[in-house]
């Protein structure tokens, strides 16, 4: 009886684990699923020329009169893998009252860059004839993406 007992008692432990495993093994079941998609880069990059293998760092415009405006051309290639449309601003004047009297324009006319295409642009500076106390001055060109 006591040998009956106790292997009733082991075939109880057993099938309670047995059963304990089962809902265990019921409660982790997982699944798994694979993702598919695409991050968003933007960049947009400035060259002297079309073919995008000379990269613009800064911009000489020379000695310039009252008056007067310069050009220049550059190269802008959308370097991210989604299309974009620019904005142009120009920061960090120096001296800082130079903005009053010297402006910057640009050529684009907000048409949408899709990846990898070039446009040329043409960069102009404007010195307004009342300049005066500035004979040199220095600013950056912030181009932005704006959707």
């Amino acid at each position: 009886m006591k040998k009956t007992v106790v292997i009733l008692v082991i075939v109880s432990v057993f099938l309670f684990v047995s059963s304990g495993l089962s809902i265990y093994g019921f409660l982790r079941n997982s699944i798994t699923l694979s993702n598919v998609g695409s991050v968003k880069t933007i960049g947009v990059g400035a060259y002297w020329d079309s073919a995008c293998t000379n990269k613009v760092s800064a911009i000489d415009w020379g000695m310039l009169e009252p008056g007067s405006t310069r050009d220049v051309i550059i190269y802008l290639k959308n370097e991210g893998n989604a299309p974009i449309t620019l904005s142009l601003s120009a920061t960090n004047w120096s001296p800082s009252n130079a903005s009053n009297y010297i402006s910057i324009g640009w050529s684009y006319s907000g048409e949408q860059i899709s990846p990898g295409n070039v446009i040329q642009v043409t960069l102009s500076l404007l010195v307004s004839s009342g300049i005066s106390g500035i004979t040199n001055f220095t600013f950056d060109i912030a181009m932005t993406e704006t959707g």
